[in-house]
């Protein structure tokens, strides 16, 4: 089963490298999807030289911008047809999402269908 992260792009060349590596040195097992809308600052033309390092990496070009949410839909319909498909996660390239708790909502997602901005897990008192 395989764990897909979607990453939609325009103009991130200065944190799309760099997301790419982080994600992966926490995670070597993980699928990104990149989803480019036609970068003028050569962000696709960066994926393409780091799929040689990381083959579970991937990317969707797509001809012009066309938005945050058409990046996803398109992104979703792409994913949901492989029936190996585990979980999907999205988030934002310029890092307003840390990589750093990607293992904790993984875990969490073995859980629960739906793990939405896991930050921190909090136990309430339970003697109120």
């Amino acid at each position: 089963m395989k764990n897909f992260i979607i990453l939609p792009t325009y103009n991130e060349k200065e944190n799309i490298v760099s997301l790419i590596e982080e994600i992966f040195s926490i995670l070597p097992q993980m699928n990104i999807l990149v989803v480019d809308d036609n970068s003028p600052d050569g962000t696709a033309a960066a994926v393409e030289e780091m799929k040689v390092r990381y083959p579970n990496l991937s990317i969707l070009k797509r001809p012009a911008k066309n938005g945050l949410d058409g990046a996803y839909i398109e992104a979703f319909k792409k994913l949901l047809k492989d029936p190996d498909i585990k979980s999907i996660i999205m988030m934002d390239a310029d890092f307003s999402h840390s990589p750093k708790y990607l293992p904790e909502l993984l875990k969490e997602s073995e859980n629960y269908d739906l793990v939405i901005g896991l930050v921190a897990i909090f136990k309430l008192n339970e003697s109120r």
